[in-house]
């Protein structure tokens, strides 16, 4: 029986092409939508991953400002500079990144990195770059294995003393330095100060836009004086960031405390008080960041999914349109004896057919956008198409056909034969 409702579904279907193709042209759509942003997500998270991954697992992360587990943020206040300069919160001293490099106060701590970060408008001759700065100390390139194809790290000299020199993350210096070859030594100006180039990173995470690759790296006390001289009301030299690296993973639950409880002494935070700012994991962040990504993801693809119902509307008025013409057919086969559950299984099967050719259909179509997203991105971002969006998409599309084809189903089931046969 069931055989036989395909074949026949299949005869009927075949009978208007042209409108079978435009009826399932909705549900094309939605489910390659669907595939691609699903895909999409999977790269984006990805890719994130692997940016935590380049991080280490043994870091902990101290942020000036409080942090909602939930992603959002309580900022601490912020601190005026020159005019055209960018804002950065209070709470978080170049003195507390001093207390947390303190052994005898955070004793399982490997490194401690305090961070200025901002923008600059970066020049090399005739190229030019809104660059991402990072001032740093020495120690910072033990954090995450930053190794140099060209030159090397300034040192605790130039550090102590101010040097305007700086490195390159692979995407700054391909900017700057379109022609390639070693510019160690050459002079680049950012914001209209002479820096010259100590070395070039080495490429990180595929050399992308706004990557770890598209960073120019100097030491904290340049950064702070040429390009960054905010101040808290204090007069204390504000920072961007904390990096502190537990000596090993097992350890990592230990320095948040213990760079909780200097902090808090610090800022004198009495009992119970609020803290001004965030320490976090490793984890933390990245479970954070993948449910926000997840929640997007969700959400864009439900957006998507509104076409799938689109489209099985369309697929019920097709149908009822199809009732229509056949109802002498209808008529003629229940005077034969057909029953009524065969007529509703006839049109219920066509239905299906119906929509699972449009989610075969738009599965290929969503698989080659998902694909030409990482061909262009040229390796590298790769969209990912899981099973099991795959299958959900399949089983969604079935569904429609099947909620969508039970009305013009059971409304040929219910058809009078004697007034079926007398249709004109």
């Amino acid at each position: 029986m069931f055989r036989e409702n395909l074949r026949v579904a299949a005869r009927a279907l075949a009978a208007n092409k042209l409108r079978s193709v435009l009826t399932i042209l909705g549900i094309i759509i939605g489910v390659a939508a669907v595939i691609a942003l699903v895909a999409l997500g999977n790269g984006v998270q990805a890719f994130i991953d692997g940016q935590f991954q380049q991080q280490g697992a043994n870091l902990v992360f101290v942020f000036p400002a409080r942090i909602d587990v939930n992603g959002g943020a309580n900022r601490a206040g912020f601190a005026a500079g020159p005019p055209g300069s960018r804002q950065v919160p209070l709470s978080l001293t170049l003195g507390d990144a001093e207390a947390l490099r303190d052994n005898t106060r955070v004793p399982d701590a490997a490194v401690v990195a305090p961070i200025v970060s901002g923008n600059a408008r970066a020049f090399a001759g005739d190229n030019k770059h809104l660059a991402r700065i990072r001032g740093t100390v020495p120690e910072y390139r033990f954090l995450n294995n930053w190794n140099t194809v060209y030159g090397d790290w300034f040192d605790d000299s130039a550090y102590t003393n101010g040097s305007r020199v700086v490195l390159l993350g692979d995407f700054a210096y391909r900017k700057l330095f379109p022609n390639g070859g070693d510019p160690t030594g050459e002079e680049i100006r950012l914001n209209n100060v002479t820096f010259k180039v100590a070395g070039v990173l080495q490429q990180r995470v595929g050399g992308q836009e706004g990557s770890d690759d598209d960073i120019i790296i100097m030491p904290l006390t340049t950064a702070r004086e040429r390009l960054f001289p905010l101040r808290n009301a204090k007069g204390e030299t504000v920072v961007s960031i904390v990096l502190v690296s537990a000596i090993n993973r097992d350890r990592v639950d230990a320095v948040v405390q213990q760079v909780t409880e200097v902090l808090r002494q610090r800022h004198n935070i009495q009992f119970q008080g609020q803290d001004d700012f965030s320490v976090a994991t490793q984890a933390d962040l990245q479970s954070t960041v993948g449910a926000i990504t997840s929640a997007v993801t969700i959400f864009l693809a439900a957006v998507a999914a509104i076409s799938l119902f689109v489209g099985g509307i369309g697929i019920m008025n097709i149908m009822l349109v199809s009732v229509t013409e056949r109802t002498r057919e209808i008529g003629l086969r229940k005077a034969i004896g057909a029953k009524p559950r065969v007529i509703l299984m006839q049109f219920l099967m066509e239905s299906t057919v119906l929509a699972l050719m449009g989610g075969l259909i738009g599965i290929g179509f969503g698989w080659g956008m998902a694909t030409l997203v990482t061909v262009f991105s040229a390796g590298q971002f790769d969209a990912i198409v899981t099973p099991g969006a795959i299958v959900l998409a399949v089983g969604f599309s079935a569904a429609v056909g099947i909620i969508f084809g039970v009305y013009p189903a059971a409304r040929a089931a219910r058809l009078n034969p004697i007034e079926a046969l007398r249709y004109e």
